[in-house]
């Protein structure tokens, strides 16, 4: 998989912009607040309508403006087919191929984008929503009607901690208990599957990563006991909950652990080591979503140099080289690895949100 022709709308400091992306490796140079995140976080909004860096995603839109706008021709074996997001003050939409889309999965789905950046380490030190949402991400690539099937556990639980704070009664509760405990069954299941593929393949590449830690391994938490039903255990914990206000237990919690011999503790990680290992759950992703679907998303890396050490830039370019069918790089200088072939990247140059000739 792989865009062509990104075209930008009012996204942070850029007005518009329009880049003629390439096969292979795209890099983005200029100086810092140049725009250059930018350009790689508007590929990321066609994948997630979400951005990679923190904030508001009404930040997202240029100042003075009320809409932004990202688009790209997203090219696969199949096909090509040209997908536009806005955003505005009615929240996201639409177009695949000029037809407004009737739901804003159908226009994720086409397009996959994964990001290794600055806050990455938050996947691995954070907390377990960021574990959750990048899991759900993956399970979603691999399985479209998933989509569907979190929504309504969503819904259900929404309407379930409504009845905890609203003081329901016990019978009314009950009926909650029974339907939430059916929505979380399918998601759940959706998420094992996914999870035990991302599993083989991120023990592959943290040994590769990490291989003074020793020993590695990854435990899975779908939110409430192995051993135990959800539904009895919902009404178990009602008084719980009641206090609480919201449920307690569920797929909503759920949440994985990645441990090595030599730092047993999430804690005991460097911030280096934390952004090593979090670099090989976006790979391991990757992986798990070209095993699926016959094709590699598209990866980006934003402010490569500063995130990794020469070692690991020339470990990963290398095996994105070999493998991955499109790369876009930002940085305030070409990285290190890539000088001496400077054929093989698209080189970009970045001023204040726009592009300064094409080499």
């Amino acid at each position: 998989m792989r865009l062509e022709q990104l075209h930008i709308e009012n996204l942070r400091n850029i007005a518009t912009l329009d880049v003629a992306l390439a096969p292979g490796i795209n890099v983005f140079v200029g100086p810092n607040g140049a725009g250059k995140s930018s350009i790689l976080e508007a590929a990321y909004l066609l994948s997630h309508a979400q951005s990679f860096r923190l904030g508001a995603t009404q930040d997202l839109i240029r100042r003075g403006e009320k809409r932004l706008a990202a688009a790209a021709t997203v090219c696969s074996a199949e096909r090509a087919r040209r997908i536009v997001l806005i955003r505005d003050d009615s929240g996201w939409n639409g177009r695949i191929d000029q037809t407004a889309a009737t739901n804003l999965g159908a226009v994720l789905g086409e397009t996959a984008v994964v990001c290794f950046e600055p806050g990455s380490h938050e996947l691995i030190a954070g907390s377990g929503r960021e574990r959750r949402r990048f899991l759900d991400w993956g399970v979603f690539h691999v399985e479209h009607a998933y989509l569907a099937t979190a929504a309504r556990y969503r819904r259900i639980l929404r309407q379930r901690n409504m009845a905890l704070k609203g003081g329901a009664t016990d019978s009314e509760l009950d009926a909650w208990d029974t339907e939430l405990a059916s929505a979380a069954a399918p998601m759940d299941l959706h998420r094992q599957q996914y999870f035990s593929r991302f599993c083989d393949r991120l023990t592959q590449l943290a040994g590769q990563f990490l291989p003074e830690l020793g020993e590695f391994s990854i435990e899975w938490d779908r939110g409430w006991p192995i051993d135990a039903n959800l539904r009895d255990l919902l009404a178990l914990r009602r008084s719980h909950d009641r206090m609480r206000g919201h449920t307690s237990r569920g797929p909503h919690r759920a949440d994985w652990t990645i441990r090595f011999e030599q730092a047993p503790q999430r804690g005991q990680l460097s911030r280096g080591q934390e952004k090593l290992c979090a670099l090989a759950c976006v790979l391991a992703q990757a992986q798990v979503h070209a095993d699926a679907s016959g094709q590699w998303p598209i990866i980006a890396l934003d402010d490569l140099g500063s995130e990794l050490d020469l070692e690991h830039q020339a470990r990963v370019l290398g095996w994105l080289r070999r493998d991955a069918e499109q790369v876009l790089i930002s940085g305030v200088e070409i990285p290190e690895p890539l000088r001496a072939e400077p054929d093989a990247i698209t080189l970009f140059h970045v001023e204040h949100g726009g592009l300064r000739g094409l080499l």
